[in-house]
Order: C-alpha cells, then structure tokens, then sequence
C-alpha cells in the first residue's frame, strides 16, 4: 500500500513537471516563431531600383551579380516594362499605353534587403549605394513603413521578451515546488539517514537520480506533447508558424530536456539539504 502511495506521487510529480516543460517548450516554439515571422517581414521590404531607357542586358547582369554577391541583399525580381504595365492595369484597371500610344513605365529590379541590413538607416545606405549607378535613375522604398516597422519590432520584442522570462520564472518554481512537496513525504527517511551518519551526498544521491530521471520522462512526454500541438496547428490547420529546422528541432528538445534535468536536480539538492539540516522536532512542526 505504502509503495503504491509512493508511486502514484511519483506519477503525479512526472504529470507536474511535464506539464510545467509545455510551458517551457511552447514559450520557446513561440519566441522562435516571432523571430521567424519578424524575419520575413524585414526581408518583405521591398527597394525598388528604376532602371533608365539606355540600360541594357550587360548592366543588367552587372547589377544582378553585385546582388548576388553582397550579403545585405535576400533576393530581387526583374520586372520588365510589359510586366509593369501589366501590374499597372491589373492594380488601377487602366492602360495608359492605350491613350498615350506607347508604354510610359520603366523596368526595374524589385530588391529585397536581408534582416541584418532592413534597418532605416541601412536601408537608407543601400539605397544611396544604388543611386550611385548610371543606369539606375530612381530609388525607391517605404521610408515611413520602414521606421514605423522598426520601432514596433523593438516594442514587441521587448513585450515579448518579459512575458518569456516571467512564464520562465513561474514555471521553475511549480517544478521547484513539486519536487519539495514530493521529497517533503520523505523527511523521516532523509532525517534517519542522518542519523545514521549518512553523509550529505550519500542522502541526495537516491532523490537527486530520481527526480532527474523524472525530470528526464517528464522532458519527453513535454515534447511529445508539443510536437502534437505544432503539428496540429502547422499540418491540420495550415498555419506554418515555427520554423522547422533542424536547428530550431534541436534547441527545442536541448531547452526542455535540459530545463526539466537542471531544475529537478537543483530542487532536489535545495529541498534535501533543507531536512537535512532540520532538526527532530523541527520536522513534527512543518
């Protein structure tokens, strides 16, 4: 009976803590998430380079290979002047061409800067950069966009920075908790091994092991669950928001796993060398 008691607290703790590594593990999938998603939103700005009458293939395939040969651009997209006239009656529904007798817009490159250099004041670099260009008549980009972009990220990124490591927090001290009530039905034992002239680690070995190994079980059912619920949202309801990388699979796994190890095996260490140290009659009183 008393070893069923045992085992249905040890069950109970490993449901605690797994429950308590969810929270660890979607904080984690969510701020990966964030950063991924304001990622794409940097590299969705867009410079546009108009390019002059007299530019010709030769130009064209110079600016293409300082493109590709720069860091501070992700990518670019040709549009040629049928295809922006094309854009132009699909988006206003007129054809200037049809009134003027010829095609009035200009090819372009659309140029896409990477998240390092999406920032106002690089976007302003680059665009000067391009200016500089003989064959590039205009710059263009949404300046107003970019700024207003820029202070929100940093506001976000804070707001949810805060939130991360008040969940942190919250969640180590329910593990911490869990494991001291479930050592606290053991204070007699710890208190009998003293006695006996156990040595301090010699009665932390057997409660540290054991609440790792909790930890440990606890780490992958959290994971299981989490790779349930992405995959639920990414597969069944299309919202492809974590980014699946192996190096994002890995730091999920390492966060959680080693979260349940690290915690555990501090709470056991505080909470043991608390009745440790206590006397007899201090453990009748608590």
């Amino acid at each position: 009976m008393r070893k069923h008691r045992f085992r249905n607290s040890y069950f109970i703790s490993a449901v605690s803590v797994s429950l308590v590594l969810c929270l660890i593990g979607l904080e984690t999938v969510l701020l990966l998430s964030a950063g991924a998603l304001l990622t794409r939103m940097r590299e969705n700005m867009t410079i546009t380079a108009i390019l002059s009458s007299e530019a010709d293939s030769t130009q064209c395939a110079r600016l293409e290979r300082m493109l590709d040969a720069s860091e501070a651009y992700s990518g670019y997209r040709y549009v040629s002047k049928e295809d922006a006239l094309e854009e132009h009656i699909a988006s206003l529904g007129e054809d200037p061409a049809a009134f003027l007798g010829f095609n009035p817009l200009s090819a372009s490159y659309e140029i896409h800067p990477s998240d390092a250099y999406s920032s106002p004041d690089s976007l302003e670099v680059l665009s000067a950069q391009l200016q500089t260009l003989p064959y590039i008549t205009e710059v263009l980009y949404p300046r107003d966009l970019a700024d207003l972009m820029s202070s929100n990220i940093h506001d976000f990124s804070y707001v949810l920075l805060g939130v991360a490591l008040v969940l942190l927090l919250v969640s180590m001290v329910l593990i911490v908790n869990t494991i001291r009530l479930q050592i606290y039905a053991k204070r007699f034992l710890i208190n009998t091994m003293t006695l006996v002239g156990a040595t301090s680690w010699v009665t932390r070995r057997p409660f540290v092991r054991r609440n790792m190994c909790i930890g440990l079980f606890a780490g992958i059912a959290a994971l299981v669950i989490i790779s349930g619920l992405v995959y639920y949202v990414q597969i069944r309801l299309g919202m492809l928001l974590f980014p699946m990388t192996w190096q994002n699979i890995a730091l999920v796994c390492g966060i959680v796993i080693g979260s349940g190890l690290l915690i555990t095996l501090f709470a056991s260490l505080i909470a043991t060398g608390k009745y440790i140290r206590m006397d007899n009659n201090s453990l009748y009183e608590i």
